[in-house]
């Protein structure tokens, strides 16, 4: 099977699994879709969504955020990996937002990549989620499977995200992105699957049958 039949398949079957694609981060507005994804970095969105409504509750917006103490910021997300990098990052980037563009979050991948703590995956989300802008945020699910499934190589999250753009459609990148981590997490995990168990993983190659070895980046 060509790598274009398998993208193909794969866009086809994650549409019957998942007709719907919501998205796994509380959040009410750009803003607290940033901090959300800026805060699930290393940790799970189940944890993150235990912690941000008493945190939004208290910074709301970039004027209500950038008034907290770091201090306070930290006490609401400690359980959070990296929690004190990242409560320094948030009050930042909410002084940041007021400063430099009136209080709101920017459509812009630049503008967005400039602020503390966010990277091109975090910009990528909220641009796709927020913005309805074309985008394929790559995370350790997407860059696992893309390698798993034969649709990249696997040498970086960069190719990898340059490789799924070209096989797909840009209409399809943000419910599709969304589509193959919920596939991962359900189906084909890093320890669940090891490319001949999940049903996608046979049906793409019903003939391997020793397990794959794939990038652990």
């Amino acid at each position: 099977m060509r790598k274009q039949e398998r993208a193909a398949l794969v866009r086809r079957r994650l549409e019957q699994c998942y007709p719907e694609t919501p998205i796994p981060l509380d959040h009410s507005d750009p803003f607290t879709l940033l901090v959300a994804v800026l805060l699930s970095a290393q940790c799970t969105d189940k944890k993150v969504n235990e912690v941000t409504p008493a945190l939004f509750a208290a910074g709301p917006d970039p004027l209500a955020m950038a008034a907290l103490p770091e201090a306070t910021i930290l006490g609401h997300i400690r359980q959070l990996g990296l929690a004190r990098t990242k409560a320094r990052h948030l009050k930042r980037l909410a002084e940041l937002l007021l400063e430099r563009h009136g209080g709101a979050v920017p459509a812009s991948f630049a503008a967005l990549e400039a602020l503390p703590g966010v990277g091109h995956k975090t910009a990528s989300v909220v641009m796709a989620q927020a913005f309805g802008v074309p985008a394929f945020p790559v995370d350790t699910h997407i860059h696992r499977l893309a390698q798993r499934w034969g649709l990249s190589s696997g040498e970086s999250v960069t190719r990898t995200e340059t490789d799924l753009k070209r096989l797909f459609p840009s209409d399809c990148w943000n419910r599709l992105h969304l589509q193959i981590i919920f596939y991962g997490r359900e189906h084909c995990s890093a320890r669940g699957c090891d490319g001949t168990v999940c049903p996608l993983c046979r049906e793409l190659y019903p003939n391997r049958r020793r397990p794959l070895l794939t990038s652990k980046a």
